[in-house]
C-alpha cells in the first residue's frame, strides 16, 4: 500500500494523506514523476511494462516514472523511481523538473536528463520492468503508431525530445561519480 501527501491547487501541502488508487476529492491533488534519460546521441532510455501491471501492460513507456510517496519531495520520488525501477543511482536533490504538467488530479513532474548508460548493466525491478532499449525519437512515435508504446500524443513526445538539451535537463556523464548503476 503506498501513501501519498496531498496538495490543494496551488501545490500548497494540505498535511493530510491518501493511498495510492483511492478517488481524491475535489481540490485536492498528488503529485507524480516521470524521468527521460537521453544519451549524448538524443536516444530516450524506455523500459517494457511487465504483462502483470493492470495499466499498459507490455507497452513501452519513458524511462522510468511513479508516485511521489508520502514526506517525499519530487526530486527524492524521482531519484527513488530510477532506483527502483532500472538500478540507476542519481543524485537529484539540486535539480528542478525540466517542467510540469497538470492533469485532472495531481502533477506530473517531468525530469530531462543526459548520460550514457548501457540497457545492458542496469538492474530491472522484475515486477514493474520486462525490457529496456535505448530508441529515437522516429522509433517511439513508430511504436506508438504500431500500438507497442504507451500512446502519449505525438506534441509530448516531440516536447520531451525537444528540451532534453535544454537548461532545465541535467548533463552529467558516470565518470563524474554522480550517476551509477546498481551491479
Amino acid at each position: 500500500m503506498e501513501i501519498m501527501d496531498l496538495y490543494d491547487k496551488n501545490r500548497q501541502p494540505l498535511h493530510r494523506t491518501a493511498v495510492r488508487g483511492t478517488t481524491l476529492p475535489d481540490g485536492e491533488y498528488r503529485i507524480v514523476v516521470h524521468i527521460c534519460l537521453f544519451d549524448r546521441k538524443g536516444n530516450m532510455l524506455i523500459q517494457q511494462r511487465q504483462s502483470s501491471k493492470t495499466i499498459f501492460p507490455d507497452l513501452w513507456d519513458i524511462t522510468a516514472g511513479g508516485q511521489v510517496g508520502c514526506g517525499e519531495d519530487s526530486a527524492h520520488g524521482a531519484q527513488r523511481e530510477l532506483l527502483e525501477e532500472l538500478g540507476i543511482s542519481i543524485s537529484m536533490t539540486h535539480l528542478r523538473p525540466a517542467f510540469t504538467m497538470n492533469f485532472q488530479d495531481g502533477f506530473d513532474d517531468v525530469y530531462l536528463i543526459i548520460a550514457d548508460i548501457a540497457p545492458d548493466t542496469l538492474a530491472l525491478q522484475q515486477e514493474e520492468v520486462k525490457a529496456v532499449k535505448l530508441a529515437s525519437h522516429d522509433e517511439i512515435l513508430d511504436m506508438i503508431a504500431q500500438g507497442t508504446f504507451i500512446p502519449y500524443k505525438k506534441s509530448y513526445i516531440d516536447l520531451l525530445f525537444d528540451s532534453h538539451n535544454e537548461s532545465g535537463s541535467f548533463e552529467n556523464w558516470s565518470e563524474s561519480g554522480e550517476i551509477g548503476t546498481k551491479s
